[in-house]
């Protein structure tokens, strides 16, 4: 008698526990990638927008109410006033240069209305000559960091302001230029006048983010330059910036500089500049006036420059196109290269080769066929067949034989098409190969013909077993982005009339994304959103595919 530890009904319990325990764990697992980076892709489509979002969905899509957003436009246009005046008022202190010229230029003009005015000879000299010891005046209270010596020199220029020559002139602006200098001087530390405009460009720099070009600015030429922070996270985000400077300084000699992170209000304390902070943190809402927005155009908008706005509908768009095309090109030459390996070869040399081959590419690198499609496609047989076709058969057009020297969906979907066509021919062979014997024996004994046995008995019963290769080859197809990479795929582009041209793609676009520069770090949201749109396409597929599937196997069994 044989001795055994563990008894039989033991062992398949450990063995069913084994099988339970890798589900889960796979489930897990898939949960835990799968679900931070969906929720992550949600907030491209769920989030708080700013009126600088609904503004831009209107100038750049044209989508939205324009009354209502011209009514917003002007209800923030007037909350945000005070922080321009308070910001232009400190710009004035610090900005010197500015000022000076603006004083040369007021003594120039003055000098032309003394002309107008027909004023010459000992008077129009007498005249210039004081107006120029105004303009010195204030020029030696811009270059000085003396605060008395800048208060009496603008004393000096206010003294005239009763002067009956300079009434109704251009001088007049020497006046008020002098008395809101000598408001700004009194509250500023002119020795620390670099610091402050150092300080200052930081702060324009994150307003900027925040509200986008300041009245009477020009817009920027970049699309994500004219708009300021269009969502709540965003605004969050360069709000931070705002209140807080962070600097990295030496604590200890030889020992490595430590972030230190210092509120800005306290670096502009007693300036004109002080209250801006304190106003944006307390006001955020009236600045932006927030509300929940559903973004559902987001799967049909396009995206501008960078991906910085906009959605992935090309790029959805173009996914689907390779896909199809692809699947297309692979799925009859694999059911009848299985059929050919199953019904119509034996058991010989040759064969075993050819299915030592399959089952070789079926694991070669997806980069590998990227490369083989550029090489053979793009650059060999594609601009062979258009000069061809359009030298000798005259069946191309010259704009048609140009595109075909080109990368477009034609190439990429075939490069695609050769990826998953071994997984196809395998999966098929052994479907083929399962279904039972008598099957294609009883369809023989009533007569049938090789091929119409095949096709009437074989193919259906097998049927279910080639859809499950689809499934796995729709997935890979939809989701590759090496292959693409040298064959078809854009960044940028309109949405291609044919397929000899290129096209966009989510797997694409978000690589573009990751390998990018500084954008993918200020739209997270972008990349996230795009990975999300891909899983959820390739699960709308493959649940496509399993329902098919699942109706083809019901119909076989009679149900």
């Amino acid at each position: 008698m044989k001795f055994r530890i563990f008894p039989r009904e033991f062992r398949d319990k450990c063995f069913t526990a084994s099988c339970m325990f890798s589900v889960c764990l796979m489930v897990f697992i898939l949960v835990v990638v799968l679900f931070p980076m969906m929720a992550r892709g949600l907030k491209a489509v769920f989030f708080q927008g700013t009126n600088e979002f609904r503004e831009m969905q209107l100038v750049v899509f044209g989508h939205g109410d324009a009354e209502r957003i011209q009514r917003e436009n002007g209800e923030i246009e007037e909350a945000r006033a005070f922080v321009y005046e308070a910001a232009n008022r400190f710009r004035r202190g610090i900005d010197t240069e500015h000022l000076a010229d603006e004083v040369r230029g007021a003594y120039r003009d003055y000098g032309s209305y003394l002309r107008a005015a027909g004023i010459s000879g000992e008077r129009y000299s007498a005249q210039r000559a004081r107006a120029k010891d105004l303009r010195d005046a204030l020029l030696d209270a811009f270059e000085s960091r003396d605060k008395e010596y800048v208060q009496s020199r603008l004393q000096c220029v206010l003294q005239s302001r009763a002067d009956p020559d300079f009434g109704g002139t251009p001088i007049e602006a020497y006046f008020e230029t002098a008395e809101s200098y000598s408001r700004i001087a009194a509250s500023v530390d002119l020795s620390r006048r670099e610091q402050y405009a150092e300080a200052f460009g930081e702060v324009r720099e994150a307003l900027h983010k925040l509200f986008g070009p300041g009245p009477g600015e020009p817009a920027p030429a970049l699309t994500m330059d004219q708009y300021g922070a269009t969502r709540w996270d965003a605004v969050e985000r360069e709000l931070h910036r705002l209140l807080w400077s962070e600097d990295w300084v030496e604590t200890e000699p030889g020992r490595p500089m430590v972030k230190e992170t210092r509120a800005r209000r306290e670096f502009f304390a007693g300036t004109e500049l002080e209250p801006v902070f304190d106003y944006v943190e307390t006001n955020l809402e009236k600045l932006f006036q927030p509300r929940f927005t559903f973004y559902w155009r987001y799967f049909m908008d396009g995206s501008t420059d960078g991906h910085y706005f906009g959605g992935c509908g090309p790029e959805i768009l173009g996914t689907l196109a390779l896909t199809f095309f692809s699947m297309l090109f692979a799925i009859p030459l694999g059911i009848i290269s299985a059929a050919f390996l199953v019904e119509c070869t034996g058991d010989n040399i040759a064969v075993r080769v050819i299915r030592t081959c399959i089952n070789t590419l079926a694991g070669v690198p997806s980069i590998v066929f990227g490369l083989f499609g550029m090489a053979f496609f793009v650059l060999f047989l594609f601009p062979v067949i258009g000069e061809f076709g359009h030298g000798t058969l005259g069946i191309f057009s010259a704009e048609a034989a140009d595109k075909l020297t080109k990368p477009n969906i034609l190439a990429a979907s075939l490069t695609l098409g050769l990826l998953v066509l071994p997984v196809i021919i395998r999966a098929s062979e052994e479907a083929i190969r399962a279904v039972p014997i008598n099957y294609k024996e009883a369809a023989l004994a009533l007569g049938a013909g090789q091929f119409r046995s095949f096709m009437t008995v074989i193919l259906p019963a097998a049927a279910p077993g080639i859809f499950t290769g689809i499934i796995l080859s729709l997935s890979r197809a939809a989701g590759e982005t090496a292959p693409i990479l040298f064959t078809g795929a854009i960044a940028f582009g309109p949405v291609p009339d044919s397929i000899l041209e290129p096209t966009r793609a989510l797997s694409y676009g978000s690589y573009d994304i990751a390998v990018g520069d500084r954008l993918a770090m200020l739209v997270p949201h972008k990349q996230y959103g795009m990975v999300m749109t891909l899983v959820a396409l390739v699960l709308t597929l493959n649940i496509i595919a399993i329902w098919i599937r699942s109706r083809s196997s019901r119909k076989l069994r009679g149900l």
